[in-house]
């Protein structure tokens, strides 16, 4: 009687077993960049159309960052600015300055200055920004010390956990209200003033959620 199946099959559980191997360490490797910080590019700190230099913005000069960002207390996104708002400074410093070539443009055209987005929340996750600093939290916690930056960096992880460590605790983080931003300030509890940023919790009915449907809506 005839073989069923030809010799060339005795191979075939040795290929499934190295084909589930394969498999099982490429969706390995895929979950943990895609779902660990790694993914949320922390150093990540691409090269933009124009060279806004925040410490001398932010740092040397000491602008204010609504200035720029002038929706963060009023809306859940942080805005970027218009040319017209370079412009308002840019017309008289250095107007013409190659640097400043892509903001000119931008202004002349109506067409957006093409920045590249460095920190990006996921699409399955809700964040507001105008609740955060209204309560005590500065844009360091979130961004790093921006104001000492040449060019924007991600600076925190932003993942999940990192997220609950502050609302678990958010007495650690917060500030003063008047110093939210001021990106050279510290918060309560640094300052020693632990109990003070305990107070505000209270006082400001502070219950930041923990639960999933708190952030993934």
């Amino acid at each position: 009687m005839s073989n069923i199946f030809p010799k060339s099959a005795n191979a075939l559980p040795l290929q499934i077993v190295i084909f589930l191997l394969v498999l099982g360490g490429v969706a390995a490797a895929g979950i943990t960049y895609y779902a660990t910080p790694a993914y949320l590019r922390v150093g990540y700190q691409p090269v933009q159309p124009v060279p806004f230099d925040h410490s001398l913005h932010a740092g040397q000069l000491g602008m204010d960052c609504r200035y720029c960002h002038a929706a963060v207390e009023k809306s859940g996104t942080s805005s970027l600015p218009a040319a017209q708002t370079c412009m308002n400074c840019h017309s008289i410093v250095k107007p013409a300055s190659p640097l400043l070539a892509v903001v000119r443009e931008s202004y002349k055209t109506g067409e957006p200055v093409p920045w590249v987005k460095i920190h990006q929340t996921p699409d399955y996750v809700y964040f507001n920004h105008s609740v955060h600093v209204n309560r005590g939290v500065s844009c360091v916690e979130c961004h790093g010390k921006v104001n000492e930056m040449t060019t924007v960096y991600h600076a925190q992880p932003h993942s999940m956990s990192w997220c609950l460590d502050c609302h678990r605790n958010p007495a650690q983080r917060i500030r003063n209200p008047e110093d939210v931003f001021n990106l050279d300030s510290l918060t309560l509890a640094e300052q020693g003033k632990l109990e003070q940023a305990k107070g505000y919790v209270h006082d400001w009915k502070l219950n930041p959620p923990q639960s999933c449907s708190g952030c993934h809506r």
